[in-house]
C-alpha cells in the first residue's frame, strides 16, 4: 500500500494531520534505531487493540508512549535552536500561521480533514 504523502512544514519538524500539527521522528536516528523503534511502536499499537485488561492496556499504551520517545516524537524537542514544542496546535495559532495562510486552500482542507 502506497503512504499517503502528508504535508510538512517547511523546517520539517512537524506534519499537520486533521488541523493539528505533529512532531516529525527525529531525522538524526540512523536507520537502524529508527526502523527497531518503529517496530516497538507497531507492537506496542497491536498490544494497545488486543489488550484484554485494564492493566495490559495500560503497559501497552506506555509502550506506544516509549517508542515515541525513542523516535522523539514525544518528550524533548530533538532541534537545538531554542524554538519551542508547538505539536497538537492548529498551524494557524503557531509560529507557522504565515506558511499555512499562503497555502492554498485546497491543501489546507486537505490537511484539516476535510477533503
Amino acid at each position: 500500500m502506497a503512504r499517503k504523502e502528508r504535508l510538512t512544514t517547511p523546517d520539517r519538524r512537524y506534519f499537520v494531520t486533521r488541523g493539528r500539527l505533529w512532531r516529525c521522528t527525529d531525522p538524526s536516528l540512523d536507520d537502524s534505531e529508527r526502523r527497531a523503534a518503529v517496530k516497538a511502536l507497531m507492537q506496542a499499537r497491536r498490544a494497545v487493540q488486543m489488550a484484554d485488561t485494564p492493566e495490559a492496556e495500560r503497559a501497552a499504551r506506555a509502550d506506544v508512549d516509549a517508542a515515541k520517545h525513542r523516535l522523539g516524537e514525544r518528550g524533548p524537542v530533538w532541534w537545538d535552536d531554542g524554538a519551542p514544542d508547538e505539536g497538537g496546535r492548529h498551524p494557524k495559532n503557531t509560529s507557522y500561521a504565515d506558511w499555512w495562510a499562503r497555502l492554498d486552500a485546497e491543501t489546507r482542507d486537505r490537511a484539516e480533514g476535510k477533503a
